[in-house]
């Protein structure tokens, strides 16, 4: 390994330190109602997100609320001892991508078929705290 490839790499990893991911794939609900929900919360303290996702009548929103709390997990397992409200979290990053979609055909006059499109998504969500947006 070239010597800018590892400092670089040791960067990165200083930079992901204080950082926590969770991901969620095949999730199956279409990318467009889900980055409705998503949208809500990004850039938001992690405790008013929680209450935000608990209190909204949408079902994507009890994906979301499962990624958020295994993002919280993932930030409490890499700073053991640490206390999560001090911290000052917030939802740096959210993205939903589309994921496979399941072809389905459904039977319509005069001999035709209609396509439907089961469509899932994929769920990377990124904690980080405020001075380090």
């Amino acid at each position: 390994m070239g010597s800018r490839k590892r400092e670089s790499a040791l960067a990165r990893k200083i930079a992901n330190q204080d950082v926590a991911k969770a991901l969620h794939n095949d999730c199956p609900s279409s990318p467009r109602k889900m980055r409705l929900v998503a949208d809500i919360i990004r850039g938001v303290e992690v405790d008013k997100a929680l209450a935000i996702l608990k209190f909204s009548k949408k079902d994507a929103s009890n994906k979301l609320e499962k990624v958020l709390l295994s993002a919280m997990a993932n930030w409490q397992s890499k700073n053991e001892g640490a206390d999560i409200e001090e911290a000052g979290l917030i939802v740096k990053e959210i993205h939903v991508d589309s994921a496979r979609q399941l072809k389905r055909l459904r039977p319509a006059p005069q001999g035709r078929g209609y396509r439907i499109r089961k469509r899932s998504n994929h769920i990377t969500l990124i904690l980080g705290t405020k001075d380090n947006k």
